[in-house]
């Protein structure tokens, strides 16, 4: 535990000073646990790591609040609880996560009445699953190899940690295997899944302005995209336009903050941009900036084509679930470590295409102009992720381990 104490604290400081130096005083006091329950009620802890997490577990949220529990939900980006409070859901209050280290973890459980704690994917944090004196539960488990053989170097530790949870769903087998090895009892372990399977979209749709804009058969959506990535779909985009002049893109980053810079860098690019944050009429200009929160589902509902962005890049790729939930034909780049499982039922299914370049997804999306390849890739992909999942089922042993 000294090891880790010692790793976690310099990681730690590195994040209060960044937060101190930028002064953001109410992130800053987030991080060291100094939040206040606005009363005494007892409360689960649900802890998801950033957009994407925060998002799957919706549903699961939903049907806590609707068993009658009171939930602290915590994230590790400004952008995923940015997101969560605009979902303005009684008894759900929203914080950047505490720092995983004895004082700010205790004062947490102590101040916000801490019942249980819920983990969501890789986010295994030992001094919160240690302190907890509830129920501990993990829901769509991941634990690469890589970092099974990080873990190793805590064996001790880990195995600590694992032997604590009472109810555990893992995404993979691979995860369960390993996680196993660090000691997962048997009576812990429930179905194996992908969280992210249980996606529902918010029931908004795009209003009559942006569907007369964006004709699904002429548009392409680059989600969630990261610095570096923004260049290759803009080049891209004036590749694709030499042959389809109709051709629409909405580029929507994965961080907000970063639209000023985007913006410049399309106008460099010799492209015309229209930015949502700002109200600009979206058909009036070559990219539609989607620089908004909140509001990826209606531009997954109007991209006839998504390209699944951070595959580009060494962040591991985010969700295929959510357009292919829309029946967007999926387009990613090589690197999809975050979802190996999901990208590869796709690929065994033709329903996914990778491209490495501007040149390979320009080339793509002339493929996809047709709209007999555009229906069949969008609804391969959206058939080859379905999963079936008894929600009802889960969330009754979810529910029977937390009150245990």
């Amino acid at each position: 535990m000294i090891l880790y104490r010692i790793a976690i604290t310099l990681l730690a400081l590195r994040e209060l000073m960044r937060r101190g130096v930028g002064r953001d005083a109410t992130g800053l006091m987030a991080r060291l646990g100094r939040t206040h329950a606005p009363d005494d009620t007892p409360r689960i802890w649900l802890h998801a790591a950033s957009n994407g997490e925060v998002t799957s577990v919706k549903p699961v949220i939903d049907r806590l609040l609707e068993a009658g529990k009171s939930v602290l939900l915590t994230a590790n980006t400004d952008t995923a609880v940015a997101m969560a409070r605009a979902w303005n859901v009684e008894n759900l209050d929203v914080h950047l996560a505490p720092v995983d280290l004895p004082a700010p973890t205790r004062r947490v459980f102590a101040q916000w009445h801490i019942t249980a704690h819920i983990a969501v994917e890789s986010e295994l944090w030992p001094y919160r699953i240690l302190t907890c004196t509830g129920p501990v539960v993990v829901l769509g488990a991941r634990l690469t190899e890589r970092s099974a053989k990080g873990w190793r170097r805590f064996e001790t530790l880990a195995h600590r940690v694992v032997g604590k949870i009472d109810y555990l769903t893992a995404q993979d087998a691979g995860s369960l295997k390993r996680l196993s090895a660090f000691g997962l009892q048997a009576r812990a372990k429930g179905p194996v899944f992908d969280l992210k399977a249980l996606y529902t979209p918010p029931k908004d749709a795009p209003d009559s302005l942006l569907r007369a804009a964006f004709p699904r058969q002429a548009t392409w959506l680059a989600a969630s995209t990261h610095d570096g990535e923004d260049a290759t779909v803009l080049k891209a985009h004036q590749l694709a336009l030499e042959t389809r002049p109709d051709l629409k893109l909405i580029l929507a980053p994965r961080h907000p903050g970063r639209a000023d810079a985007i913006a410049d860098l399309i106008t460099e690019h010799g492209l015309t941009v229209a930015r949502r944050s700002r109200g600009d009429a979206p058909n009036s200009a070559d990219v539609y900036l989607a620089d908004t929160m909140g509001e990826m589902h209606l531009w997954y509902a109007l991209a006839g084509v998504t390209f699944v962005a951070g595959s580009l890049t060494d962040r591991g790729g985010h969700t295929p679930y959510e357009p292919a939930f829309f029946g967007s034909a999926i387009l990613h780049g090589p690197d999809t470590a975050n979802f190996k499982a999901a990208y590869g039922r796709l690929h065994t299914s033709d329903a996914a295409v990778c491209v490495t370049d501007a040149a390979t997804l320009a080339a793509a999306l002339n493929t996809l102009a047709d709209p007999d390849t555009l229906h069949a890739a969008g609804l391969a992909a959206k058939t080859t992720l379905q999963q079936n999942i008894d929600i009802d089922g889960l969330m009754r042993d979810v529910i029977a381990a937390l009150d245990a």
